[in-house]
């Protein structure tokens, strides 16, 4: 199984806390992000980027990766849930984000966020596998054409990288939550969706109609669903209604991880017990819990803040361009100094494409996209 696309946090509109009540909870509160999300978010990356360098059923290393990490490669057999932790962090983030933006300035923020550095990934690693001779499965011109517009899944189009695949999944919950947005984002609608969300998709898997999957997400949107009702629990007073939402994504959830864990065995060579998987998305729940009631403002570092900048350009460019990277100098340093090396090599090109790229190009992006949006209004 591949792996998601993260999001990153953005300043919100009127940052949440715990105590209070009613639509203005938040009032008078203190502007700026949650350090503790941004940690957990570069947890997820690397997960994800330990499940494809250790895990994922390649012979990258020249051996089996049990050879390669007879000790390590069980753990990180489990760096697929990464996955489900950025869904997790994006309807937390998502609902904070958009908290009083009009439905324009959703989608701007939403477009600004994501096309700088995916624009940067797909090009970056089509060049990088045309101009490796080792690389197979090459992307032709049109196929990375289709995949700048980001709708490579929905048109059948082969993705250049296989992370991409959860951007599929990230856009079409944009799309949902733009009909709140749309509407007027309260605490109310927002507990609406989550259990109208709910109960569509759960009706969605008992069809099974095709169309219905591809629009209310039945495998992935519990996720989402309680990152939503952890946010509310932050900018307003925890209720009995936000535990039960909470409570019953995790309960659906731990049904749907057994198809995900038989996918994810399918990448690997090797499967594994299931009470790790239960486990860590429990301590996923409890980690986002912890957020929202507050109890990580201790963490608030500016480093965790740099770190979360840094995992949707990790995500997005680790997968092919690190097997490649390791396939061509795995003889050189024993294995367990060559890996940190490349994490480290991908987190500073991580680096790089946020500061010299994704910045830079989604400012600009803005820039025009709000003249835009204004001309729209004014014509």
């Amino acid at each position: 199984m591949h792996s998601t696309l993260p999001v990153q946090q953005e300043q919100p509109e009127l940052p949440g806390a715990p105590p209070g009540s009613g639509e203005a909870a938040a009032d008078g509160e203190r502007h700026g992000r949650l350090a503790a999300l941004d940690g957990l978010r570069l947890l997820a990356a690397l997960m994800v980027v330990a499940y494809h360098y250790m895990a994922f059923r390649s012979r990258i290393w020249e051996r089996p990766v049990a050879d390669a990490f007879p000790a390590a490669h069980l753990p990180a057999s489990y760096g697929w849930l990464g996955v489900q932790l950025f869904f997790l962090i994006s309807g937390f983030v998502i609902c904070m984000s958009c908290w009083g933006k009009t439905v324009g300035r959703f989608a701007v923020s939403r477009v600004t966020r994501l096309f700088p550095a995916y624009w940067f990934a797909v090009l970056a690693v089509t060049f990088v596998l045309h101009l490796w001779p080792s690389a197979r499965d090459l992307p032709s011109p049109r196929d990375a054409a289709v995949n700048l517009t980001m709708l490579q899944a929905p048109l059948g189009v082969d993705a250049v990288d296989g992370v991409y695949w959860t951007l599929w999944v990230e856009t079409r919950f944009y799309l949902l939550f733009a009909l709140v947005v749309w509407r007027g984002l309260t605490h109310r609608r927002a507990v609406g969706f989550c259990a109208i969300w709910a109960l569509a998709a759960a009706v969605a898997k008992a069809v099974d109609e095709p169309v219905l999957d591809q629009v209310l997400l039945p495998d992935d949107c519990w996720y989402f669903i309680a990152g939503i009702a952890f946010y509310l629990m932050h900018r307003f007073r925890p209720n009995l209604v936000h535990w039960l939402l909470v409570g019953g994504c995790f309960l659906v959830a731990q049904h749907e991880l057994v198809e995900a864990q038989t996918r994810a065995e399918s990448h690997m060579s090797h499967r594994v017990p299931h009470w790790p998987t239960t486990l860590l998305t429990a301590l996923f729940f409890l980690a986002v819990m912890a957020v929202a009631l507050g109890w990580t403002r201790r963490l608030d570092r500016r480093w965790l803040t740099v770190a979360g900048a840094l995992t949707y350009p990790l995500y997005l460019i680790h997968e092919r361009v690190g097997w490649l990277v390791i396939g061509r100098t795995a003889g050189l340093l024993p294995r367990y100094a060559l890996l940190p090396l490349i994490v480290l090599g991908m987190l500073l090109a991580a680096w790089l494409v946020h500061r010299c790229v994704e910045r830079p190009v989604a400012r600009a992006l803005e820039r025009g996209l709000r003249r835009a949006v204004t001309d729209i209004r004014s014509g």
